[in-house]
C-alpha cells in the first residue's frame, strides 16, 4: 500500500517527518495564513449561511468545527473546509422541505457513505467524473445560486406564503414582484458588487489588496454605507436575531423513517462533497507541489460534515477559494486550518453582534461574485466551440438538470450519456478482420506468412464486450477450412459477453467440424477465459504464445491429419 492510499492524518505524517527546527521555521507561517483565511472566510461563511436558508451563526459553526477537524484528520497539507456555494442551493431546499431535522438526518447519512468510500478506497472517484460533467453542474449550482440571490440584491418584497424552493419557483416569484424593487437596496447591492470586481485589480495598491480580501472591504462599505446614509435597506438583523454562543452539542429526535425519506438527499451531499474536496486536493497538490491522500480526506469530510451538523452546522466540503489564499498566505501544513476555526470562534464569541449590521445586498452581491467565480464560465464556453457533438450533449444536459431538478439527476443523466458515448467510442476502434490470401507468385506484397490452405486467421483488435460482440458474428469459415485462428494480441480486455460471443464461435465452428486455436492471448482475458472452463474446452494446447507459433501448430494438426492436400 502506498503512502497516497493510507487511512491516516497527513498532519501526523508531518510531524513525524519533519525536525524541530522544519516544525518551529513552519509554525509561524501557518500561524499567519489562519489568520488570513479566517478574514476570508468570515464573510463567506456568514453569506453562505443565509443562502443555505440556516442563520448566519450556523455558517460560522461549520467553517469552525468542519473546518477544524477536516484539517486535523485529512490528506491534505493545505485545504480550508467549510461551507461552500455548491452546496447552498441543496441545504436550502432540505431545510425548506424537511426542516433542520431533515437536513441533520441527510448530512449524518452523508458523512456516513463518504467515511465508508474512504476505507473502500474510493478516492480515485474523482477520475471517473469527466470534465464535461462537472463543468456542467457547476455552471449549474452557480446559475441556481445566483438566481437565488436576486430577490435581496434587488431589494425585493415578497406576499406572506411565497414558496421559492425550486429555481423555477425562484424565478416566477421574482417576475411577480419585480414592481416591489428598492432603488436603494439595488445602488447599495452594485457598489458591493463593483468592490468585489475592482478591490483585487487596483495596481497601486496591489500588496495592500492582496492581503485584505474584497469580501471584507464590500462588507464594510455595505454596512457604513447603510449606517450613516440612513438607507431604507434591510439588514440581517431585520431577520435574523444574531446568536453570539459558541456551537454547542444538539441531537435532534432522529426517526428511522427519516433517515430512510433522507437517503437521496444524503448520496447527493455526499457525491458533491466527494467530489468538490477532491477536486480542491487536486488544485492545492498543483499550486505547492506535493500529493493529498484522498482516502484519508475521504474519511476525514465525512467525520468533519457529521460533527458539523450535530454542533448545529450544516454540509461541508473543501473550499478552493480559501484553499488557494491560505497557500497564498505561506501556509504549508493543517495547521494553518486549524488555526483559522480558531480564529473564528473568537470572532463568534466577540464580534458576531456586529453581523447584524451587514445588509442584505451585500450578502447577494458577495455570493453573486462567488457564483461568477464558481461558474468557470471560460471553461463552459470552450468547451462548447471545441467539444464533439455528444460531449457537448452531455454538458448542456447536466447543466440545464442541475438548474431545473437537482444534482442526483443532472450527474446521472450526464454520466449515462457520457458512457453510452464511450463505449460507441471504443467499439468503433475494436475491429475483427480476416487475413487476406495472396496467390499469385507476381503479387508485389512481401514478407507473407505461408498457410495452408484449410487454415484461416482472424485478428481482433480493441476489448472485448458487450458494445462491440456482434462483430464476432462475421467471422466465417470455408468449406474447406479445417483449422481457425484467432489472434488476440490486440485484445486487452474481455467481459462476460465477448465469454459468450466466443462461446457462440466455438459452437458456430463445432458445427462446421473447425477447430479453434487462439494466438497472443493477454493476460485479463485468459483469466476470463480459465473461469468460464473455455480454456479446458478449447484444450490447453490450442493456447499458442504468438501467431507463428499457432500456424505451426496448426500446421502440425493437418500434417497429423493428412488433411489437407
Amino acid at each position: 500500500m502506498t503512502q497516497r492510499d493510507k487511512i491516516k492524518p497527513i498532519l501526523f505524517s508531518i510531524i513525524k517527518h519533519s525536525t524541530p527546527q522544519e516544525l518551529k521555521e513552519q509554525l509561524p507561517k501557518d500561524i499567519v495564513a489562519g489568520i488570513v483565511v479566517a478574514v476570508v472566510a468570515l464573510p463567506l461563511s456568514i453569506a453562505l449561511g443565509i443562502a443555505s436558508g440556516v442563520t448566519p451563526e450556523q455558517g460560522l459553526y461549520t467553517a469552525i468545527i468542519a473546518g477544524f477537524l477536516i484539517a486535523f484528520l485529512g490528506g491534505s497539507r493545505v485545504q480550508i473546509s467549510g461551507p461552500t456555494a455548491a452546496f447552498a442551493t441543496i441545504v436550502a431546499g432540505i431545510v425548506a422541505t424537511d426542516g433542520m431535522e431533515g437536513l441533520i438526518a441527510a448530512t449524518i447519512i452523508a458523512g456516513i457513505l463518504l467515511i465508508i468510500m474512504g476505507f473502500l478506497k474510493l478516492g480515485a472517484i474523482i477520475r471517473f467524473v469527466p470534465f464535461t460533467i462537472t463543468t456542467g453542474f457547476t455552471a449549474g449550482i452557480a446559475v441556481t445560486l445566483a438566481i437565488g440571490q436576486l430577490k435581496d440584491f434587488l431589494g425585493l418584497v415578497y406576499p406572506d406564503g411565497t414558496v421559492t424552493v425550486e429555481t423555477t419557483e425562484k424565478l416566477a416569484a421574482l417576475t411577480s414582484n419585480i414592481t416591489t424593487i428598492n432603488l436603494q437596496a439595488l445602488i447599495v447591492g452594485l457598489i458591493c458588487l463593483a468592490i468585489l470586481f475592482l478591490w483585487p485589480r487596483i495596481p497601486l495598491w496591489q500588496r495592500i489588496t492582496e492581503r485584505i480580501p474584497s469580501s471584507l472591504v464590500a462588507l464594510l462599505v455595505g454596512i457604513a454605507m447603510v449606517s450613516l446614509l440612513g438607507l431604507d435597506v434591510a439588514t440581517i438583523g431585520d431577520l435574523y436575531v444574531i446568536d453570539s454562543a459558541l456551537p454547542t452539542f444538539q441531537l435532534p429526535e432522529l426517526s428511522l423513517e427519516l433517515f430512510r425519506s433522507q437517503m437521496a438527499n444524503g448520496a447527493t451531499i455526499a457525491i458533491l462533497a466527494a467530489i468538490e474536496s477532491l477536486l480542491s486536493c487536486v488544485v492545492a497538490d498543483s499550486m505547492i507541489s506535493a500529493h493529498h491522500r484522498a482516502n484519508t480526506e475521504l474519511v476525514a469530510q465525512g467525520i468533519g460534515n457529521i460533527a458539523s451538523v450535530l454542533f448545529g452546522g450544516i454540509p461541508a466540503t473543501g473550499a478552493i477559494a480559501r484553499t488557494a489564499a491560505n497557500v497564498k498566505a505561506g501556509g504549508r501544513t493543517p495547521i494553518s486550518g486549524m488555526v483559522c476555526a480558531l480564529v473564528l470562534v473568537a470572532v463568534l464569541a466577540f464580534l458576531m453582534p456586529y453581523a447584524a449590521l451587514i445588509p442584505m445586498p451585500t450578502i447577494a452581491a458577495i455570493l453573486l461574485y462567488v457564483a461568477y467565480n464558481m461558474s468557470g464560465w471560460r471553461n463552459f464556453a470552450h468547451l462548447l466551440k471545441t467539444a464533439s457533438k455528444g460531449a457537448v450533449a452531455a454538458l448542456v444536459l447536466t447543466f440545464a438538470l442541475t438548474i431545473i431538478f437537482d444534482l442526483v439527476i443532472a450527474i446521472g443523466a450526464g454520466m449515462l450519456i457520457t458512457v453510452v458515448l464511450f463505449m460507441k467510442m471504443v467499439s468503433e476502434e475494436t475491429e475483427v478482420r480476416g487475413w487476406r490470401y495472396y496467390c499469385d507468385e507476381n503479387s508485389e506484397v512481401t514478407h507473407l506468412r505461408e498457410l495452408p490452405k484449410c487454415v484461416r486467421v482472424y485478428e481482433i483488435n480493441g476489448p472485448m464486450f458487450f458494445g462491440m460482440t456482434d462483430r464476432i458474428a462475421d467471422i466465417s469459415v470455408k468449406e474447406f477450412t479445417k483449422y481457425l485462428i484467432i489472434r488476440m494480441r490486440g485484445v486487452p480486455s474481455l467481459d462476460a459477453t465477448g465469454m459468450n460471443a466466443l462461446e457462440n464461435l466455438y459452437d458456430y465452428c463445432k458445427e462446421n467440424g473447425v477447430s479453434l486455436i487462439f494466438s497472443h492471448v493477454n493476460e485479463q482475458p485468459m483469466k476470463t477465459m480459465q473461469r468460464a472452463g473455455f480454456v479446458e474446452l478449447i484444450g490447453e494446447e490450442h493456447f499458442r504464445a504468438n501467431i507463428d507459433d499457432a500456424i505451426a501448430h496448426a500446421r502440425e494438426l493437418v500434417e497429423g491429419e493428412k488433411a489437407c492436400r
